[in-house]
């Protein structure tokens, strides 16, 4: 069975930094992965995104702030995340289309920007 397992978030100042990361029980060698958010009483938002060969690609409001990156022999994912703005609040998920075209989702890890 597929899992994604999100860990890092918390609450942090703004200004701050947090790392986001995200196990998989699988390989990930070959997958796209992605982080996604969803802000308070708002649709979820594709954050970050990084191919196989590492390419990247960022939501427009985080570039320059935040950074994406794997691990293809832990098959893990991360997001380093700096000068967080309260903006960032938000419940921060890793996400990839699997075999079959299935998507897979962790289970979400609370990121809270607040002084």
């Amino acid at each position: 069975q597929v899992q994604l397992v999100e860990s890092g978030g918390g609450l942090v100042q703004p200004g701050g930094s947090l790392r986001l990361s995200c196990a998989a029980s699988i390989s990930i060698r070959g997958y796209v992965m992605n982080w996604w958010r969803q802000l308070p009483g708002k649709q979820r938002e594709l954050v970050a995104s990084i191919t196989s060969t590492g390419s990247t690609d960022y939501l427009d409001t985080v570039k320059g702030r935040f950074t994406i990156s794997r691990d293809n022999v832990e098959n893990k994912v991360y997001l380093q995340m700096n000068n967080l703005k309260p903006e960032d609040t938000a419940e921060y998920y890793c996400m990839f289309r699997g075999p079959g075209g299935i998507n897979y989702w962790g289970k979400g890890t609370l990121v809270t920007v607040s002084s």
